[in-house]
């Protein structure tokens, strides 16, 4: 995998450098600014961008616009954000277009390797991944109407895992249950949320995320 890397953090940077390396993965280049980010993406066309919210000069959002700026530019380019805290306004941002090539995580997640480079992998193969604990905020939110109050326990924790971007089968093993069941589940969710209609993992995903944040 072709990989570029933008993070202000100099320690956080040159960790996933090394970590890529060792896993075989490129580095074809390292910043700490998210100008110098899209001059390179325009030439050199990686696999996936890796990349803070938060920025040089400002520290606020050049990360996030650089990510959306890349979607739109080069949408066959991945893009895994990492934040420091859950920002829901940044994560639906991100999501605004499709969930196809995305992953958006929190920067402790990095520390746990596998679940970052299974992560990196899923955007790399053109599907989504969103934090666990970005998810949960999304999800356990719940209002007056709220049509999510309308899930059993079960099938909230299968939206909350179809939502973090795992397939059926990862969803079924993650939980213990079977394959069926996954899918009955998610039936049942996603006519309990009027998505019944929606098709394409990528597009049920994207479908969620954007319910529950709207």
């Amino acid at each position: 995998m072709r990989v570029i890397l933008a993070e202000d953090s100099t320690l956080l940077r040159e960790g996933l450098v090394r970590l890529l390396v060792e896993e075989g993965h490129e580095v074809l280049a390292a910043f700490g600014d998210a100008v110098t980010l899209l001059q390179a993406v325009e030439a050199q066309q990686p696999d996936v961008v890796v990349l803070d919210i938060r920025m040089p000069p400002t520290h606020t959002d050049e990360g996030l616009r650089a990510a959306v700026e890349i979607r739109d530019r080069w949408p066959k380019v991945g893009v895994l954000v990492l934040s420091q805290h859950v920002e829901r306004t940044y994560a639906a941002k991100l999501l605004a277009s499709n969930a196809e090539r995305v992953g958006y995580l929190l920067k402790d997640r990095v520390a746990q390797v596998e679940e970052f480079l299974d992560a990196l992998e899923r955007v790399h193969a053109g599907g989504a991944a969103i934090d666990p604990e970005v998810v949960r905020r999304l999800v356990v939110r719940t209002t007056h109407g709220d049509p999510l109050a309308r899930l059993t326990p079960r099938e909230r924790t299968v939206l909350e895992a179809l939502a973090q971007g795992h397939t059926n089968a990862a969803i079924a093993q993650k939980l213990h249950i079977s394959l069926s069941s996954v899918e009955k589940n998610l039936n049942t969710v996603f006519d309990k949320l009027e998505l019944s209609h929606t098709t394409g993992y990528s597009r049920r995903i994207l479908a969620v995320l954007r319910y529950l944040e709207s």
